[in-house]
């Protein structure tokens, strides 16, 4: 069993709404208001869908058969509602959740052109950041054989130091999978210690972006070198459409990206991540601290998670793919 620790997170995409006008016409949804009647109700629309790349992260490994634990704090409100009916009809376990009395944290995604999501946060005194340590007692991860923590967890105060004691008590029996998933607009680069939290982690995964954020201008192979170093045995930097780095130890070989109709790449990290842990549960390698991995299995593990996000990008939102839907590959980018 996996264990996730982190956020659930409210996406609202946007949509624009027409004006209308008295006779009940549309006015050509006008942004501006111009061409429509002045007194429409016309304006912004919410499409809220759960996400969070935690909870993204375990929804996906449920999904593909790995038993999964969701380990979070979930608001009474009605996006609290949302995320637990998700969670649940994915197959994630929730005993592990804590019931908070704080509001949930709300995202506003605008999508670009190529599907990137570009996300406004509404997060302060929400509960995802609450965590005390008589909540994590290490009690609370039970017989998992990884926890996977990362994102706002680390970082967001007053719980951070909570979450991290507790993922470093865990990594005593359990590989540790760490995913920074950088938000500039809620935290500094101060606040990733990545090279501390690798002195307890097993598996670092990033993005290009990630990195660029917290090393800017260092090479992938560098900063691969940098976090073994400081702990980590595997380390691995997805790049989009280029595919992705795979560095054991210092031993290092690219994946290719599979070819796929792009609607948007919102939790297409996460997914990667769950396919990345999936197929290492699934070949026994989880548990320890990864010393009976070599490169070839990792690899297998890193395009089997390249075909996860691929197909994840392939539909709206953070919508993982369920096994009957993983028969068929897309074809990978020459």
């Amino acid at each position: 069993m996996i264990a996730v620790l982190g956020e659930c997170v409210a996406d609202a995409f946007t949509t624009t709404h027409p004006s209308t006008s008295p006779d009940g016409r549309g006015g050509g949804g006008d942004r501006s208001g111009g061409g429509g009647y002045d007194g429409g109700r016309g304006g912004l629309g919410l499409r809220v869908l759960p996400g969070g790349g935690p909870a993204n992260t375990a929804v996906a490994l449920a999904r593909l058969g790995t038993p999964a634990r969701f380990l979070g704090r979930l608001s009474g409100d009605v996006f609290g509602g949302l995320f637990r009916e998700h969670l649940a009809a994915s197959g994630v376990d929730l005993s592990g959740c804590v019931e908070a009395a704080e509001p949930s944290t709300l995202a506003v995604a605008a999508l670009d052109a190529g599907g990137g999501a570009d996300y406004t946060f509404y997060a302060e005194g929400a509960a995802d950041w609450q965590w005390s340590r008589d909540e994590l007692a290490p009690a609370r991860l039970g017989a998992a054989t990884c926890l996977h923590t990362g994102s706002l967890a680390l970082v967001r105060a007053p719980g951070r130091a909570a979450v991290e004691e507790f993922a470093r008590a865990g990594s005593r029996h359990a590989t540790i999978s760490v995913d920074p998933n950088v938000r500039p607009s809620l935290a500094a680069k101060g606040d990733y210690h990545v090279a501390r939290w690798c002195s307890w982690a097993d598996i670092l995964r990033l993005s290009d972006d990630d990195l660029e954020f917290l090393l800017p201008g260092v090479s992938p192979e560098h900063a691969c070198d940098t976090w073994h170093e400081a702990g980590a045995r595997l380390v691995v930097v997805t790049r989009g459409a280029a595919g992705a780095l795979v560095s054991l130890n210092g031993e290092r070989a690219t994946v290719p990206a599979p070819k796929v109709e792009v609607v948007d790449t919102v939790g297409a990290g996460d997914s990667f991540t769950a396919g990345l842990l999936h197929h290492l549960h699934a070949g026994g390698h989880l548990g320890g601290r990864l010393d009976g991995l070599d490169l070839e299995t990792a690899v297998e593990a890193a395009a089997f998670a390249a075909h996860v996000a691929a197909l994840t990008c392939s539909v709206p939102g953070a919508n993982p793919p369920w096994p009957a839907q993983l028969t068929a590959p897309p074809a990978p980018h020459n």
